[in-house]
């Protein structure tokens, strides 16, 4: 997809320190595409070996596009959507 650079990435922003794994999976998605959210609004929830996080808007603006639906497998620093800013 184009305009990249007008949107932000969603990412886990903070991967638990005790994980030997590098990856993870999306458990549940919180927020549909096409739904405002807030900063620090909980968007979906994934799970890094025995431990599940909720990740979190990084701004205000709309949920574009989920790239990791639920049940996908992603590795660290992959993006799991993209948010367009207010």
């Amino acid at each position: 997809m184009s305009g990249d650079a007008d949107r932000v990435e969603v990412t886990v922003a903070e991967w638990p320190d005790d994980a030997d794994s590098d990856e993870g999976v999306v458990v549940n998605w919180f927020t549909r595409e096409g739904a405002s959210v807030t900063e620090g609004e909980s968007l979906c929830e994934v799970q890094i070996e025995k431990v599940s996080l909720d990740v979190l808007a990084p701004v205000d603006g709309t949920l574009d596009d989920i790239v990791r639906g639920e049940d996908d497998e992603f590795a660290r620093g992959d993006t799991l959507a993209w948010v367009s800013p207010a």
